[in-house]
């Protein structure tokens, strides 16, 4: 037994069911969408189970919106995959990742591209372009665009020069492109109209992108050092200083959470939910396959 049975067991599964749904909606949108990229996401490590890890992540994250509201979202996140896969395994000079990031920014800027990264890019800004709220909050998108294009840059550079102390990795956390993605789902769906509001999501989904960014890396500790990337388990003495931190930090934002809810009570489940589900899913698996 893990747990008093629901009220209405029947009732639960077919809600269960119907977010499941949502999710393999979201997967075929998101094969498809890699399929029209080749070049951009070729087969290893761009596999059915990364984009169903995804789909399935934001379908259970915001279960509330529709398949065709969660699939912008879904390609936000796919963006995020390949500007790390590009940064981490296929650069091999700043000047690479320098010229990765200002595609990026360009294209935010409204420029078009001929590399796959940036015609991706303009695709799904043209799709988050059409929201209404769009002009007023593009500003936003943009910083944290260039915060997570910053961030890693940063780390490419660490993995060169040295390791860099736990606070540093920490308060560099927007490599893992968490805020970002949440942005363009809140422009995109409509969620936030106006500035302050939005300014206030960041600010709280920065310390849920913190508490992700450490149980992420105590998920993938094995992968990456097989693979050379920094992670927070290889920046101190005892591995249990790590999961201390988490712990820390969650409760942390459990707190920022119980105050968001009383202004945007929505978005405060939505990244609830996101970072409830994000530790249970990397306590068992990762996103990536073969790397």
């Amino acid at each position: 037994m893990t747990g008093v049975p629901p009220a209405d067991p029947i009732a639960a599964a077919a809600e269960q069911g119907r977010v499941c749904a949502l999710a393999a909606h979201g997967q075929r949108a998101l094969r498809k969408a890699a399929a029209a990229h080749p070049e951009l996401f070729p087969g290893e490590p761009f596999d059915a189970t990364l984009f169903s890890s995804i789909a399935s992540a934001m379908a259970f994250s915001a279960p509330w919106h529709t398949a065709a509201e969660l699939a912008v979202t879904n390609r936000a996140v796919l963006w995020g995959f390949a500007v790390d896969w590009l940064v981490d395994h296929q650069a091999t000079s700043r000047a690479e990742v320098d010229r990765i990031a200002g595609t990026c920014l360009d294209v935010l800027d409204g420029a078009g591209a001929d590399d796959p990264l940036g015609r991706f890019l303009v695709e799904l800004r043209d799709d988050v372009a059409a929201a209404p709220g769009y002009h007023a909050l593009r500003g936003q998108w943009r910083a944290t665009m260039a915060r997570t294009l910053d961030a890693m840059a940063r780390e490419w550079t660490w993995r060169g020069t040295g390791r860099p102390t736990l606070a540093e990795y920490l308060a560099n956390a927007d490599n893992l492109a968490a805020t970002v993605v949440n942005v363009a789902h809140w422009i995109h769906t409509g969620s936030v109209r106006d500035v302050a509001t939005l300014d206030r999501l960041i600010e709280v989904g920065d310390e849920v992108q913190r508490a992700l960014r450490l149980v992420n890396d105590l998920g993938t500790h094995r992968r990456d050092v097989e693979s050379g990337d920094l992670n927070a388990l290889l920046l101190v003495d005892d591995p249990a200083e790590i999961e201390q931190r988490f712990a820390e930090q969650v409760d942390s934002c459990r707190v920022l959470l119980a105050e968001l809810a009383g202004e945007v009570p929505r978005e405060a489940d939505f990244l609830s939910r996101q970072l409830g589900y994000t530790t249970g899913f990397y306590r068992h698996t990762d996103f990536w396959g073969v790397r």
